[in-house]
């Protein structure tokens, strides 16, 4: 039994029961035969059924590209006996090897030269982008636009698809509520709602129909990665049941029900127990109640990190917890392939495990369609005509405008007049062209951005004067941490202060490399990196008219500037096109619209800070002033400096005339919400409509509020536009006392507004 494709002719593993048996014979020259029609598992399991223990191990195995694939093959050392294993059938998987040459040699090697002819999964960190960066996931989710968001995701999935890639490990799900920690840049924000429909959306645009442009997902990192104590990566996670459940576990659920094809386990314990090797998470919750049919793999080196956490005492004992919790590929620990056909020999892993995980790993593989055609994604004249197209840069450039967040604009500073006015532009950040590609873009090329000054030039009428200021990093560092930082060097701040002294506006760029973001870089202090601050203050007395436009990966704490500064922009790291975007955005032609998809903090002792907290038994509601037992700082307010769902327009907006279409509801019915919505200004623009509720008494204690729907509308000036949400059982279920996820008896208050400080509220009951 054969598989017929275009150009080659894959050996499937069932012919060698039928006589084929061991040929080395190039697969292209064998005769075709068409397949009947079977189901995936049917294929699987004849697949199976001719597997030994250490070929079934083999594909719970992947490995980290380890030699140069144009050159000779290695002869010695690891890398050799890499080599080896992938000859032998013992390499399930591959990642950071990517570029249809060099994956189509090792592909050649996996289906030409192995006794069983499997292919091999390709892996690659495809996380914002590939060749044509999107901004980074915290950046789009503040557009709050699913499609948007959507074909951000198949923009990256078609270029890194066409460069021989097959699995991108994203998207990121986990719920940041600590802007310390690096990795927020990565995810969602601090909302699980809008967690989970981004992720939906993610896995979405990678997936689609799993075409030849088209990657399988990878949701991570399961689960309470984020959570890390002091914001601290990789630190300990303690999180409570009711947290787990209400508000870490629903993104996961919603990507897995989107169809995520694999997960991937995180490095923190729970519970005590690190996620490689905690059965509850992944055999019980995933596999069983979820019932999810795909993969899951480790994280790089986690089955390992057991041992430091001392879970383990060592690999063996890794691999064998790993194993029997759910864990089915091991990323870069040598732990399965090293000992688990010994654990199976002696009965410490059941062959059913394995039996399982290596089902899970083919099924993919079937899915995806490399066992059809393991060349599948290695067309050389597609990988040229794909990278960097025209229509992809235009993508990315629209999602860019979207994910610019107008946080302040005293006396309509905003836009700025595109005809005689003298513009002074101030900061290293707005002549750099690799830092506005932010964290994990990998396959893209350093200095590929549109830097904001590029950005700016393009609009002739002004007169535009650049001067750095100030560098935030000193020298190019791969990876910029603390210590490469500017704490010192104050020489380019006579310059910046003569061009703003002559400037009518002065636009500042300032902010955290790109590089100083994501994986490893946390931070203790969330102020502007080095000397900015210094250089912001000296450029104030000198000209306060300023616009001030920040990079970040992360929410800043910034009181002076929120005080002082009459206008800001959050510009994040906006990707290939952020020049453009930041320009557009600053002269009024493209009219910002996102929404802040964390909180940002007065400063760094508030944080975790988060809008959707829980009261206290002394929530401070009617304490008179002098009172001090109550839940608060003494020296600076509860509040955030800019809530969860915060962000201005070119113009304003009114929200009135709230009803709800009846005052109860029980199971299987539901009520609807409706809100009239004015665009009170005189330009058109775009508001994002968000529903909060509040459930007021419970089986356990509620958030004072929660996200539970939003819209994006756009209205010309004094148009006025009614939107309405519906609110059902499933929208008030939550995980109870109970240890279920289940709706209770109870009073609601609905919240409407353009941020998650809205007033204007109605009541309502849902009922047995």
């Amino acid at each position: 039994m054969k598989y017929k494709f275009s150009k080659y002719v894959f050996v499937a593993p069932l012919a060698l029961a039928i006589g084929c048996g061991g040929s080395k014979q190039p697969v292209a020259q064998q005769p075709v035969v068409q397949t009947e029609k079977t189901g995936i598992d049917r294929k699987v399991d004849s697949v199976l059924a001719l597997m030994t223990l250490e070929e079934k191990v083999g594909q719970m195995n992947q490995y980290n590209g380890f030699w140069e694939v144009t050159g000779p093959a290695p002869k010695d050392g690891a890398a050799a006996i890499k080599y080896d294993h992938l000859k032998k059938g013992w390499v399930g998987s591959m990642l950071n090897v990517r570029g249809v040459k060099d994956v189509k040699a090792l592909q050649k090697i996996a289906v030409e030269e192995t006794r069983l002819h499997i292919p091999v999964i390709f892996g690659f960190d495809v996380i914002h982008g590939y060749k044509t960066v999107s901004p980074i996931p915290l950046a789009e989710s503040a557009s709050w636009d699913m499609e948007a968001i959507q074909q951000s995701a198949e923009i990256a999935a078609a270029e890194a698809a066409a460069s021989g890639l097959n699995w991108t490990f994203a998207p990121m799900v986990d719920v940041s509520r600590d802007a310390r920690w690096g990795r927020v840049m990565e995810g969602a924000g601090e909302d699980p709602f809008l967690n989970s429909r981004i992720a939906e959306a993610r896995v979405k645009g990678f997936q689609g129909d799993l075409g030849e442009l088209s990657l399988a997902a990878c949701v991570k990192h399961f689960a309470g990665y984020a959570f890390a104590e002091s914001g601290r990566d990789y630190n300990t996670v303690d999180v409570s049941d009711n947290t787990l459940h209400n508000i870490i576990l629903p993104p996961f659920k919603a990507a897995s029900d989107a169809g995520a094809l694999t997960f991937m386990n995180s490095f923190n314990e729970l519970e005590g127990i690190p996620s490689t090797g905690n059965g509850y998470l992944q055999r019980e919750l995933l596999k069983g109640e979820w019932g999810f049919k795909g993969f899951v793999v480790s994280d790089w080196g986690s089955m390992g990190e057991m041992i430091p956490h001392g879970y383990a005492k060592d690999l063996k004992d890794a691999a064998m917890k790993a194993a029997n919790a759910g864990s089915d590929m091991d990323m870069e620990s040598s732990g399965y392939i090293e000992h688990l056909a010994a654990l199976v020999k002696e009965g410490k892993v059941s062959q059913e495990k394995v039996d399982d995980a290596v089902r899970r790993i083919l099924r993919v593989k079937f899915m995806l369609g490399l066992f059809d055609n393991p060349y599948k994604y290695c067309d050389e004249t597609r990988e040229k005509e794909t990278i960097g197209k025209k229509e992809f840069h235009d993508g990315v450039l629209d999602m860019a405008k979207k994910s610019i967040v107008l946080l302040k604009n005293e006396k309509n500073l905003l836009p700025l007049a595109k005809q005689g006015k003298k513009i002074a532009l101030i900061g290293a950040l707005a002549n750099d062209k690799t830092s506005p590609l932010g964290s994990w873009r990998i396959g893209a090329d350093d200095g590929t951005a549109v830097s904001v000054l590029e950005g700016m030039q393009q609009y002739k009428g002004n007169q535009l004067t650049y001067t750095k200021g100030a560098d935030v990093a000193l020298g190019k560092p791969v990876f910029v941490s603390e210590t490469h930082i500017n704490t010192t060097d104050k020489s380019g701040f006579a310059e910046a202060v003569k061009a703003a002294k002559a400037a009518d506006v002065v636009v500042m760029v300032l902010g955290e490399h790109g590089l100083q973001t994501g994986e490893g870089r946390s931070r203790s202090d969330l102020g502007l990196p080095g000397v900015q601050q210094e250089l912001l203050e000296t450029i104030y007395k000198a000209n306060p008219n300023i616009v001030l436009v920040l990079n970040n990966g992360r929410p800043l704490a910034l009181p002076w500037a929120a005080e002082n500064i009459p206008a800001i922009v959050e510009a994040w790291h906006l990707g290939t096109e952020a020049g453009n975007a930041v320009a557009q955005v600053l002269y009024g032609d493209y009219n910002p619209s996102g929404k802040l998809p964390m909180s940002f903090p007065r400063n760094v002792g508030q944080v975790p800070i988060y809008y959707n907290h829980k009261t206290t038994g002394r929530p401070g509601n009617g304490q008179p002033t002098e009172s001090v037992f109550w839940s608060h700082y003494t020296d600076v307010a509860n509040s955030p400096q800019y809530p969860f769902g915060y962000g201005l327009s070119y113009t304003t907006f009114s929200y009135g005339n709230l009803k709800i279409s009846g005052n109860s509801f029980g199971k299987n019915g539901k009520i609807t919400v409706t809100v009239d919505v004015t665009n009170t200004g005189k330009v058109e623009g775009k508001e994002i409509v968000q529903l909060y509720l509040h459930d007021l008494v419970a089986s356990v204690t509620r958030p004072v509020r929660e996200l539970k729907g939003f819209k994006n509308i756009s209205l010309k000036p004094g148009e006025t536009k009614t939107v309405s949400f519906i609110i059902d059982e499933e929208l008030v279920t939550f995980y109870t006392a109970n240890k279920k996820f289940e709706a209770e008896p109870g009073d609601f208050t609905v919240f409407v507004g353009g941020d998650s400080n809205a007033t204007l509220n109605a009541s309502f009951s849902y009922t047995e």
